[in-house]
């Protein structure tokens, strides 16, 4: 395993923990304190982020067995998706900062990761 390879089994294992308490925050505690719309939001923020994280982990595999140039391309796609959607959604909702354009650009990065993952699919060397 290459040491990069090493930091984002990290990152994938970070943000599996993370969604796990933010999930938990959510359907246990954030409704004491925020209203129905902020514990939505975090529970969004936790579903993509759920989703993403075990794409991560998907590419990780595929690449221990079969690297490939661009995979951790889309691997930062992803995290910065994450980073950008997801995040923004628990700072609205938690801390009650309103980011704005950064949700829609990380959603724009989460596609883009997809995008890329097809691209890397299509034309990578086998």
């Amino acid at each position: 395993m290459q040491r990069t390879d090493k930091v984002w089994w990290v990152c994938v294992a970070l943000s599996g923990a993370l969604m796990v308490m933010l999930g938990a925050y959510a359907a246990h505690g954030l409704a004491a304190r925020a209203g129905a719309e902020m514990v939505s939001a975090v529970e969004t923020g936790v579903r993509y982020q759920a989703w993403h994280t075990l794409a991560m982990l998907a590419v990780l595999v595929w690449r221990s067995s079969r690297p490939v140039a661009g995979q951790r391309w889309v691997l930062a796609l992803w995290a910065l998706g994450i980073a950008g959607f997801s995040g923004s959604l628990y700072l609205m909702a938690l801390a009650g900062l309103s980011l704005g354009i950064v949700t829609p650009i990380g959603g724009l990065l989460l596609m883009a990761g997809w995008l890329a993952l097809g691209v890397v699919a299509l034309l990578g060397r086998h």
